[in-house]
């Protein structure tokens, strides 16, 4: 198991697009890949549970992936936050 903070940089944080990006990302790897939010854990794979999180701009979210391919899964989420997730 592997875990990282990451800050949201979108300035509407995880609204449908960021999310979907997000969750396409997530979806190329077979590890479970979850975030933590204000004690609140999202599965990263579900647009429904990342828009669930309400996450805004400027918050600390925690990815955490467990499985095969965790390091690379990993790296690309915060890579794909760290970019602004296409906006």
């Amino acid at each position: 198991m592997v875990s990282q903070k990451v800050t949201i940089k979108n300035p509407t944080g995880l609204h449908l697009r960021p999310a979907g990006i997000l969750c396409k990302e997530a979806m190329q790897f077979k590890s479970l890949i979850t975030f933590t939010f204000k004690e609140n854990t999202a599965n990263a794979k579900s647009v429904l549970s990342v828009l669930g999180a309400c996450v805004k701009c400027g918050d600390e979210i925690e990815f955490v992936c467990e499985g095969e391919d965790e390091q690379e899964a990993l790296k690309t989420l915060v890579q794909a936050v760290e970019s602004g997730l296409g906006e």
